[in-house]
């Protein structure tokens, strides 16, 4: 309760009684549908590493380490749920499937969902610059999340969480393209039969500054595996790890 309290003492200007305390805590567990024994977990996971380093606060924990954890833990029980939910799909097909689920797209679209970035603790410069809803900072904020709820509740509590704001949607995400990772799955591919790591280069860049556009190729094994085209350096990356896909017949066209 210390820990909060000197929080949220720098969030809203003010030392807040206990009531207040609890009750802003209460109201993200109502948004998120789970009530933590111990208080002090859901506080750290939070706190963003530019609260940490602000006006002396070096001594409070950042929720990185719970972010940490809850990225391995979302992992096995999104691997866990699918292994049971389609056991006639083999294994690149389950990749692919968990390879979307778990992006960070998805995850941060969940958080936004849950309201999460209106309870995160930030530095001033993070606040002012939209990091309460930046896709990246709402994505670790939930991983963070996970990783607490694990610590207090156990596997049991993440799975009863998750089934309830993420698995329902599967088929939805399932079937959206844009959430799939295809430079992860070009890159699981290659590590699994032992022909190290995919390399990305930028062949052109065409076009004024405001509407530029990206042609990057990618290698493995010396060879040229597939070229894509994009408005962004990611974007060209990942056409062009999806034609690679294609052309092992990793994926369909």
């Amino acid at each position: 309760m210390k820990l909060l309290n000197s929080i949220l003492h720098k969030r809203f200007g003010r030392s807040l009684p206990k009531s207040d305390i609890q009750s802003h805590l209460k109201d993200l567990q109502k948004e998120i549908g789970y009530v933590f024994r111990d208080s002090s977990l859901l506080t750290m996971a939070l706190v963003h590493r530019s609260y940490t380093h602000m006006n002396g606060h070096s001594t409070i924990p950042s929720n990185e380490r719970l972010e940490f954890l809850g990225d391995s833990v979302l992992n096995i029980v999104v691997t866990e749920h699918l292994y049971h939910t389609f056991p006639e799909k083999q294994e690149g097909d389950l990749t692919q499937i968990k390879s979307r689920i778990v992006s960070k797209n998805v995850i941060a679209e969940k958080a936004k969902q849950l309201r999460l970035g209106h309870y995160l603790l930030l530095g001033p410069g993070e606040e002012q610059s939209g990091g309460r809803s930046r896709a990246s900072l709402l994505a670790d904020g939930f991983e963070a999340l996970l990783g607490a709820m694990f610590l207090d509740g156990g596997k049991k509590a993440v799975q009863s969480f998750l089934k309830k704001h993420l698995f329902h949607d599967l088929n939805s995400i399932i079937s959206a393209e844009e959430h799939t990772n295809y430079k992860s799955l070009l890159l699981e591919h290659y590590q699994g039969v032992g022909s190290g790591q995919p390399v990305y280069k930028i062949i052109q860049e065409a076009g004024p500054d405001h509407e530029k556009e990206f042609t990057v190729v990618v290698e493995a094994e010396g060879t040229v595996r597939g070229t894509g085209v994009g408005r962004n350096k990611r974007e060209a990356e990942q056409k062009a790890a999806k034609e690679a896909l294609e052309k092992i017949g990793e994926i369909m066209k």
